[in-house]
């Protein structure tokens, strides 16, 4: 058993696997010698995974994981959280965006009695777009997911022991690792870090997939999208009643002939779009309850550094 796990999913991070490396051996080593820092390999294509196995030969507690194919980043986490034995476990992004010199501070208030230490951003050093984008994103996901989601925190914590055995138990195929930390509702606390500038490269996480993953994570932990359905359906049809009555009436007591061919149509395209849609989202919730029926693992991995 360590005394402190790192999991780190690892996409495209050949440029800053060695800094990385360094960084947390500096910051980890006067803490304690027995550490481990798990390393998941998302197969980007790139040589992320023969310099983990490099890594991996020269300090033993540097363990590799390179997945079959893509998984995606929670995956790798989950992934990470599996293997990993430390009594308490860092979770953080492999661009050094979430600095490693922060592990000691997260640590520290650790210790003070916190099963859960969440680092947030205080100034985030992305540029002006993505940071619009996030705050849009993290707004609508937490209005829609019924959820308090602090969009200054990111993945980068440290959890104890507990927390990660009760993580593990947990395997729906819809991953978002935040929020099924949240929803176990341990307490924790948080503290104000640093937010650097991508070591090196581009964020793989594009407008679309950021979007696309908001969209699944809601239809995993919410039904409001069908509330919302539901209300729409009844606000339309109490609309058409009420206008149904005042035509009934201008007819009785005003003689006025029927008119308005263009707007039935109109109203009529209007009501199958509507239906559609809401049958559109009743079959993204049955989807998702057929995957989940199949009982497929979440990953598969190709290769590691270690005895399984």
């Amino acid at each position: 058993m360590a005394h402190i796990s790192v999991v780190i999913p690892v996409y495209r991070a050949e440029s800053c696997l060695e800094e990385l490396y360094r960084r947390l051996k500096a910051a980890l080593e006067p803490l304690t010698a027995d550490f481990e820092i798990m390393l998941v390999e998302d197969c980007g294509g790139d040589r992320s995974w023969s310099l983990i196995v490099e890594l991996a030969q020269r300090d033993p507690r540097v363990k590799g994981i390179q997945f079959s194919r893509n998984f995606g980043q929670h995956y790798g986490i989950t992934a990470g959280l599996d293997r990993c034995n430390g009594d308490w476990v860092v979770v953080m992004d492999c661009d050094l965006q979430d600095r490693p010199e922060e592990i000691p501070r997260l640590y520290a208030k650790a210790q003070e009695g916190h099963e859960i230490v969440v680092a947030r951003r205080g100034k985030r050093s992305d540029p002006l777009l993505k940071r619009f984008s996030s705050w849009l994103y993290y707004s609508v996901f937490s209005w829609l997911a019924d959820m308090d989601y602090d969009p200054q925190a990111g993945n980068f914590r440290i959890l104890s022991r507990k927390v990660i055995n009760n993580y593990r138990n947990m395997r729906e195929r819809s991953r978002f690792f935040g929020s099924l930390i949240n929803w176990m509702g341990f307490p924790f606390t948080s503290i104000d870090v640093q937010h650097d500038e991508r070591f090196a490269g581009d964020s793989s996480y594009t407008f679309g997939k950021l979007w696309r993953l908001g969209a699944e994570t809601i239809i995993a932990y919410s039904d409001k999208p069908l509330r919302i359905a539901v209300r729409l359906g009844f606000f339309i049809a109490t609309c058409a009643f009420l206008y149904g009555i005042y035509i009934l009436f201008r007819a009785l007591f005003h003689g006025s002939p029927v008119t308005g061919w263009s707007s039935l149509i109109v109203s009529i395209y209007f009501m199958g779009g509507v239906i559609v849609a809401i049958l559109g989202i009743l079959g993204i919730y049955l989807g998702k309850t057929y995957d989940e029926t199949k009982c497929r693992p979440l990953y598969v991995i190709n290769h590691t550094t270690f005895d399984d």
